[in-house]
């Protein structure tokens, strides 16, 4: 384990030299990202003057106690995601569990009689009872359910009927739409290999036909759109490359341009990710493009690549644990986009996400880079599932003593993602 020795990268006298450039050509782009330049720098600036010790602090406890409280209760400011209930469910246990904090039995029990009233009856999980299913909420679900990783919260998913819900949605040319007459884009894709990798219900037709789909959406600049022929975008890429490895069509992938593309993506002078080219700073990135690297790396070492770093992913790891740690925290519990903005559950997963992921390479120990003292030390995430890796085991242990009966074919064997 590597512990802190240097001074902090945003303190640093370098540092100022990273700032944005305009060229004295000004448009909207360049006005905005100088005023959250601006407002980090204040961030920084603060934390030097305010603290004797210059070590970054992870407010675990607050963060604790903003998860636990939105597990039983949400204020009205969250009726607008009434359609994204089982989201709310898997943001907050995925948080939970990062901070190594136990979600009770009788809370978890909750949870899963609730996820189970968002199950359709014809396959797959809406956004809330009485809704369409639709993948973004099955995966969210999926995901949550494999979190608590009992047998009441498995028994839950009707793995036939999701099986017949990811058919009714494949489209002809391998891609997917996110619901029965909805949208086609690379999430659905991704959602779709995610839920039947875990369950174990891959048939050798599910997806026929995605990876190629898939390949369409990589362009020019290296990374993958939601569609063919669209613009590069950090939660896009994510979801195209976790699609490919789990259905271990990864080379198919020009994974060097889309490396050059994602290392681009971290801003000099912030540590954090942008989603897209021009775009500002944002926490949720942290996970959405920091979570590409352990998957390039894995990619491209299985290609023989020989100039692969063995002791750190291929970005600035302190620098990201800098943003996320300085710039991102609420003092009263929950991570948030970028300074001046709102803490929420979703900032709070993809931040303590990317943190994970920043702090640890390869599963060892000796190769952690953990900024400040110890009590900052993450979980574990897996880079595909983004679950803990051994909650992914745990299930994919489960329910490959399973099969599917039924219409469909025998599911073919789950790809092996150690």
């Amino acid at each position: 384990m590597e512990d802190l020795a240097t001074p902090l990268r945003c303190l640093s006298d370098f540092h100022n030299a990273e700032v944005f450039t305009d060229d004295n050509v000004e448009s909207v782009t360049s006005v905005e990202q100088k005023k959250v330049e601006d407002s980090v720098q204040q961030v920084f600036r603060s934390y030097q003057e305010n603290h004797r010790i210059l070590e970054p602090t992870l407010q675990r406890q607050q963060h604790y106690s903003y998860l636990k409280r939105g597990l039983r209760y949400l204020s009205d400011a969250y009726e607008c995601l009434d359609a994204s209930r089982p989201w709310l469910c898997y943001w907050i246990l995925h948080s939970l569990e990062l901070l190594d904090e136990t979600v009770p039995a009788s809370i978890a029990s909750d949870v899963c009689k609730f996820l189970a009233r968002c199950q359709s009856p014809t396959g797959g999980f809406a956004g809330g009872p009485g809704q369409h299913a639709h993948l973004a909420p099955t995966y969210a679900a999926v995901n949550a359910l494999c979190i608590i990783g009992t047998e009441e919260a498995y028994d839950v998913i009707d793995r036939p009927k999701l099986l017949d819900f990811l058919y009714s949605v494949k489209q002809p040319d391998g891609s997917f739409v996110m619901h029965v007459g909805g949208e086609v884009d690379v999430r659905s894709a991704y959602c779709a290999a995610s839920v039947a990798s875990l369950t174990n219900i891959i048939t050798t037709t599910l997806f026929e036909g995605t990876p190629n789909w898939i390949i369409r959406c990589q362009n020019w600049e290296g990374g993958i759109g939601g569609v063919p022929g669209l613009e590069a975008h950090g939660g896009y890429t994510f979801c195209g490359m976790a699609a490919m490895v789990i259905l271990q069509k990864e080379h198919m992938l020009d994974l060097k341009s889309l490396l050059h593309w994602v290392t681009s993506r971290q801003m000099r002078f912030e540590g954090g990710f942008q989603g897209r080219c021009n775009k500002l700073v944002d926490g949720c990135y942290s996970f959405w493009q920091a979570g590409l690297l352990p998957l390039l790396h894995r990619a491209l070492f299985k290609e023989g690549d020989t100039t692969l770093s063995m002791t750190s992913w291929m970005f600035e790891q302190q620098a990201l644990q800098e943003y996320i740690l300085l710039c991102c925290q609420n003092p009263a519990g929950g991570l948030l986009d970028k300074p001046g903005k709102s803490r929420d559950f979703y900032h709070t997963c993809y931040c303590l996400s990317g943190l994970s992921i920043a702090q640890h390479f390869g599963g060892s120990e000796m190769h952690e880079l953990i900024l400040g003292n110890e009590e900052n030390r993450l979980a574990p995430t897996h880079p595909v599932y983004n679950i803990c890796p051994e909650k992914v085991a745990q299930a994919v242990q489960h329910f490959h003593q399973m099969s599917v009966t039924g219409k469909r074919e025998t599911p073919s064997n789950t790809p092996n993602l150690s």
